[in-house]
């Protein structure tokens, strides 16, 4: 009987968002294809050194050994291909990561497969792809360089979400950047009995708290935070949404315009989903970020 994606979190995630491949991709760009492909094979034997994603992925594929069949499925979609793929390999046998499926569209875009996949998470370096994904109505993200992976040990995965345009649609951002902090905090007071519209991690957080209700809240794998810099005054509206959407995240911070990193990492998160740049410059020295684009 053929493998069924269907009922899985599939989690798609490139080759350069797992290993930190900037020295290899660096010689991609200023050497050429070919020169990128020599040089991986020649250092096929050695493994790559651990990349932003990677915490977030040991963390989600343990959670499989709660279960009898497997409930996280993490796939390797990458723009390598086959033959520089027996690097990814060895290093994934280093490592002790279980990925069992793999794709090589060598030098193609990958966004095409996601739906074939039935792929709810997408982390790549390269901002293209992530925009395709996006565009296609998958959660997808691009991941920005993190190399501090010594922290402490936990097998429980920590995500953390920023509100408007992530979580949220991104109207209310719209009225904040168009017409201000004064017109913003009136318009979710008016209209806080409202739920706000789904953004393009909604089904993404849906699917986590579906795994979430399998398990009491004190023994949940999977722990949340919203991290938002939306003030106090309107938490009615978000509150609502959220339980509308029959969702909950775990903890929830509303900070007001005060810079999020800090509470980010004391969260420890093993990752940061955000749009905006100036939080992503804060957070990604400390915490693994990716960016999430806004829908073209």
């Amino acid at each position: 009987m053929a493998y069924e994606l269907k009922d899985k979190l599939v989690i798609a995630i490139s080759s350069r968002a797992l290993f930190d491949l900037e020295i290899e991709n660096k010689i991609f760009e200023e050497n050429g294809l070919q020169a990128y492909y020599d040089y991986q094979l020649k250092h096929e034997d050695k493994p790559l050194e651990l990349g932003t994603a990677y915490r977030f992925v040991k963390n989600f594929l343990s959670i499989n050994k709660k279960f009898d069949d497997k409930l996280i499925e993490v796939i390797i979609l990458s723009r390598n291909n086959a033959a520089t793929g027996l690097r990814i390999g060895r290093s994934l046998e280093h490592y002790g990561i279980n990925i069992e499926r793999t794709g090589w569209t060598a030098g193609t875009p990958v966004a095409r497969y996601l739906e074939a996949f039935k792929v709810d998470l997408f982390l790549s370096a390269n901002s293209e792809d992530v925009q395709d994904a996006i565009n296609a109505g998958v959660a997808a993200a691009t991941i920005l360089p993190f190399s501090n992976q010594n922290r402490d040990d936990s097998d429980i995965v920590r995500i953390a979400f920023d509100g408007d345009a992530v979580l949220f649609g991104d109207e209310s951002e719209k009225i904040y950047q168009e017409k201000g902090l004064d017109a913003f905090l009136e318009h979710e007071r008016a209209n806080a009995k409202n739920p706000l519209s789904k953004g393009p991690f909604f089904k993404f957080l849906k699917v986590i708290s579906s795994i979430q209700d399998r398990f009491s809240m004190e023994q949940s794998p999977i722990r949340t935070a919203l991290v938002t810099a939306r003030n106090f005054t309107t938490y009615e509206r978000v509150l609502r949404t959220l339980d509308a959407w029959g969702v909950r995240v775990d903890e929830a911070f509303f900070q007001g315009g005060v810079r999020k990193h800090e509470v980010i990492a004391a969260f420890g998160a093993d990752i940061f989903f955000d749009d905006q740049d100036a939080h992503l410059e804060d957070t990604s020295p400390l915490t693994p970020s990716a960016k999430v684009p806004h829908r073209k």
